[in-house]
């Protein structure tokens, strides 16, 4: 594991443990972190918290204001999930949480912590994506064994998720080009073959298996590992983009 995810995790952990005792089962690693790609200051570190019982309003707040006054890992940030013990072993789909934070949310609870906590209870499809990585490559934290707390996740379901991330990839490949092309690749590996991949490994498997897109591929992964500026052309983007939809939609 990366050191600085582990600092990471290990403050974390200490907050976690001191603040829901006996209440929390497990923190459970994924994404780039669990992938072994992660890159600070490109990747966020990804977990889930998992609880016996949903915590109380004030400790869900006590964990948010810790994340914040942290700043942790700018410019990137954590993306967490605070699930119920009972979801995971019998899963459910969409599956309910109790807490989100990202960095998507960070100035709706900068702004106002007790409507944005109020807020974020329900359902969402991208857990079964974050629970078959667990699954897959997930690292234990804390707590139970990762396989005494997650079932599998059957696969449509998982394909439903991943490809919930990919709709708007036509309109959103010119804002976010290296996140949609990287994501893509690894939509149509699962489809194709079966493999669970991080954004890394899609690009890789795209570069191996879709080779006249390969230059395309190859840009967007040296911006993901390296950092390097990548230049895409519009009807470049647009073409991938096409392209993609058509074969994993097909």
């Amino acid at each position: 594991m990366d050191c600085y995810v582990k600092n990471v995790m290990d403050a974390v952990t200490d907050k976690l443990t001191g603040l829901l005792g006996d209440n929390l089962a497990g923190v459970y690693l994924h994404g780039s972190a669990a992938f072994g790609c992660y890159s600070q200051g490109r990747s966020d570190i990804d977990f889930i918290v998992v609880t016996k019982q949903e915590p109380s309003f004030a400790q869900k707040k006590d964990f948010i204001t810790f994340l914040l006054e942290n700043n942790f890992n700018q410019p990137k940030d954590l993306e967490m999930s605070f699930v119920l013990e009972k979801d995971c072993g019998n899963f459910v789909y969409p599956t309910p949480y109790q807490l989100h934070y990202s960095e998507y949310h960070k100035p709706f609870y900068t702004n106002d912590v007790d409507a944005h906590i109020n807020k974020m209870q329900g359902t969402d499809r991208d857990l079964a994506a974050h629970f078959t990585v667990i699954n897959t490559v997930g690292i234990t934290i804390y707590g139970k064994d990762r396989a005494d707390v997650f079932c599998n996740v059957p696969q449509e379901y998982y394909l439903d998720s991943i490809k919930f991330d990919i709709e708007g990839a036509v309109e959103d490949i010119h804002h976010n080009p290296v996140y949609i092309i990287l994501n893509l690749c690894r939509v149509l590996a699962y489809m194709e073959n079966g493999q669970v991949l991080s954004k890394a490994g899609g690009g890789l498997w795209g570069m191996d298996n879709l080779q006249s897109n390969a230059t395309t591929i190859e840009k967007a992964y040296d911006t993901y590992i390296n950092g390097t500026d990548a230049c895409f052309e519009k009807d470049e983007l647009n073409e991938f983009a096409c392209y993609m939809l058509k074969k994993i939609y097909k």
